[in-house]
């Protein structure tokens, strides 16, 4: 054995070749932590020392390779300074560089996923071997960074800047035949013959057939470009980049100036460059926010794994109502695996709901994201029916009906007479009280809410609701079908609105009345743009349906009447008694037209302003800083409440409820990070300044005593 550690073990195998093998002890995989950063630094010293090596294979005994850089540790060392930074990650460039100037050929055999600094050690040694099975890639820019392990450097080198550009640019992971065709790695066999084929090429380096030092010169050299090339090259990406990215996510163009700048430098200037501009990436609002946005991701996932043992297998689901949400409901469930069986009272609901379901398969074929024989497959997954002959069979149920509690009562003691007494029922409501509809059931303890948003393919959340009665076995079994189906389940307990509309509605309150003290809602709608949302909202109620934003709004209103209920007529109500629904009726704040492609676009309408002269009281001209604080200040608010009720248990889902639920600006964090970013204390006095306008803008009790003990959300 030439080096034994807990996660790198380093043993002459034949004829002088050495394996460097990760196998991080006590995980399920392997990252690039604090000590296995240590522990190939001393390996690779090791390797520098030996006598008589011809050379060396690095390998996983994971499933994987190695997924990355451990993100966990990254909160604390980006809190650091930035010469600590750059200086922690020419530390750790340094490792990589020794590894490439070994005097023997390296190749690395990829089994599994290899991502970010994973990748990145896969490019330090002079060719890569992968599985059919292995997927590659540099993910970093998702985190608001880019390669910091000489990824920006190599990768250029190694398949063209172009290239290069798009591969870290746009953060997406490849597939063994596009890694290959990009010239990423050397080869692609089975996984059965992965170690002998990188032993091969070992072999085929040292009888000369193969120019390692060739390939080597070219990686550790500039970049072949003349001026004129490098600056085509760089120059129209970081423009074409720059519109995709947008200018709230900076580190894609970044990524290119970085590149640009080491272009013409050798190797070790250019991991110079990297880290300099990596660090100052790290130190962004972007970067901490998305940092932490995968930190409560993998909490959210932690905690749904808890559940595991208490939930029972959804082997068939149901869904209660065809029409659009069911119909997206069944495809779902189906496209993920999952049959089930889809019932409506009349035919015309089921074809409704068949179509919404082929509709979207037919997108994915298109897409070439299926083909027509998987399309067929999960189509058969779906079974329509106008009557309950087949829920003796069913797991779980999903109410799907009208948003009426009177209809969903009805249905849901209908259901519960007709499947088992262990199956689950829950109910896709959006407002409704779960504790109410539980009422007249005969087992409460297996009802729980499960509620989609929609258009339910796009939406990643589902809000799991908890009632009075609720058992743990519900809850999980709950959790593990929306996993199942590809969500991200959110539980909460029982309130008006549950989590996220009940955080919603005091942000249509704030813009409420912007209206009424005389803003434009078109102005409105680009200022929050321009912040991060993907619509203002003005557009975002038109998408939601006035009639929905109407009914929902009556039940906040009930719910919490001393900041949700109006004593006077509202936006909302004046577009909703026009019949303006929105899109629906191509009609709401704005005019809907039909673009080329027979998409919905929005027009602007003047007939909406004559429409809202009743309930517009002011004429106060409003700076974007003003609107901002407005529209956010109320919903931040309504957020605490919610942690502070125990509506959720923790920041962490609130804040991915809000992202996954109504897009959230994510490089913002969430609305409790976004607190934390501006300091509860400053946050405080912020509200404070519209305490005029109602209990919506005014701080909890909590709020300020966190404030004056100088807490945070998060950290």
């Amino acid at each position: 054995m030439i080096y034994e550690g807990k996660a790198i073990t380093v043993k002459e195998i034949e004829g002088g070749i050495a394996q460097l093998n990760f196998d991080l002890q006590g995980e399920s995989v392997n990252k690039f932590n604090k000590l296995t950063i240590e522990e190939l630094r001393a390996a690779t010293d090791k390797l520098k020392a030996a006598k008589g090596l011809q050379g060396l294979v690095v390998t996983s005994s994971k499933d994987c390779f190695i997924v990355g850089a451990d993100i966990t540790e990254f909160t604390s060392l980006f809190a650091g300074p930035e010469e600590e930074l750059v200086a922690n990650n020419l530390m750790a460039n340094q490792i990589f560089s020794d590894i490439e100037d070994l005097p023997f050929p390296s190749v690395t055999a990829i089994n599994g996923i290899a991502l970010g600094g994973g990748f990145e050690m896969c490019l330090a040694t002079d060719y890569r071997v992968l599985s059919t099975a292995a997927k590659v890639g540099l993910p970093e820019v998702k985190l608001g960074i880019f390669p910091g392990f000489g990824g920006t450097v190599r990768l250029p080198r190694l398949i063209g800047a172009d290239n290069a550009i798009e591969w870290i640019c746009g953060g997406k992971e490849y597939r063994p035949a596009d890694a290959l065709k990009f010239g990423a790695v050397d080869a692609v066999v089975d996984p059965a013959k992965l170690f002998d084929a990188a032993v091969a090429l070992i072999k085929q380096c040292n009888e000369g057939k193969v120019d390692y030092k060739a390939r080597r010169e070219e990686k550790t050299s500039a970049l072949k470009l003349n001026a004129m090339e490098s600056m085509m090259t760089f120059e129209t990406a970081k423009g074409f980049v720059a519109g995709q990215a947008g200018p709230n996510y900076p580190s894609p163009v970044e990524a290119i100036k970085v590149m640009q700048k080491h272009a013409g430098m050798k190797r070790d200037k250019a991991v110079e460059v990297e880290a300099k501009g990596f660090a100052k990436m790290a130190k962004t609002s972007v970067s901490a926010s998305l940092v932490g946005l995968f930190l409560n991701d993998q909490e959210l996932k932690k905690k749904a794994k808890t559940l595991e043992p208490m939930a029972a297998e959804v082997k068939l689901a149901a869904v209660l109502g065809a029409g659009i949400m069911g119909g997206g409901v069944a495809y779902q469930s189906a496209l993920k695996g999952t049959p089930i069986v889809m019932k409506d009272i009349n035919p015309a609901g089921i074809e409704l709901g068949l179509n919404e379901a082929k509709k979207l398969l037919v997108k994915q074929v298109e897409r070439k994201k299926l083909d027509a024989g998987k399309m067929a497959d999960v189509l058969n997954r779906i079974t329509p029916t106008l009557n309950y002959g087949d829920f003796k069979g069913v797991d779980l149920v999903v109410e799907a009906v009208v948003e009426n509690p009177k209809v969903k009562d009805i249905v849901l003691r209908e259901v519960e007479d007709q499947v088992r007494e262990d199956t689950i029922v829950t109910t896709n409501t959006s407002t409704i009280s779960v504790n109410l509809l539980a009422k007249n059931l005969k087992r409460p303890e297996n009802f729980c809410g499960m509620h989609f948003f929609n258009p339910v393919h796009m939406m990643p959340l589902v809000e799991v609701i908890r009632g009075e009665k609720t058992s743990e076995k519900a809850i999980a079994t709950t959790v593990a079908y929306a996993k199942a189906m590809g969500k991200t389940p959110v539980v909460v307990n029982d309130c008006p609105g549950f989590l996220v509309n009940r955080i919603l509605f005091p942000y249509f309150g704030g813009f409420i009345g912007l209206v009424r003290d005389g803003a434009d809602f078109q102005a409105v709608d680009k200022v929050m743009e321009r912040f991060g949302w993907p619509m203002g909202p003005a557009y975002l109620l038109d998408v939601v349906g006035m009639d929905t934003g109407k009914h929902a709004g009556d039940v906040m209103a009930d719910g919490f009447p001393d900041r949700m209920k109006y004593d006077r007529k509202t936006a909302i109500d004046v577009m909703f008694e026009a019949g303006r629904y929105g899109q629906k009726t191509n009609k709401g704040f704005y005019q809907y037209e039909l673009d080329k492609k027979g998409k919905q676009k929005k027009v602007a309408d003047a007939s909406s302003y004559e429409l809202l002269k009743p309930v517009v009281e002011g004429q106060k001209e409003f700076t974007n800083e003003e609107i901002i604080e407005r529209m956010m200040i109320p919903l931040c608010i309504e957020t605490v409440r919610c942690l502070e009720d125990g509506i959720v248990d923790t920041a962490a889902e609130a804040d991915m409820g809000l992202i996954f639920g109504i897009g959230f600006p994510p490089f913002r964090g969430g609305a409790l990070r976004y607190i934390d970013s501006i300091g509860l204390a400053e946050f405080c006095a912020m509200a404070d300044k519209y305490a005029d306008l109602g209990a919506l803008y005014h701080p909890t009790a909590g709020m300020r005593e966190m404030a004056a003990a100088g807490k945070k959300f998060f950290g």
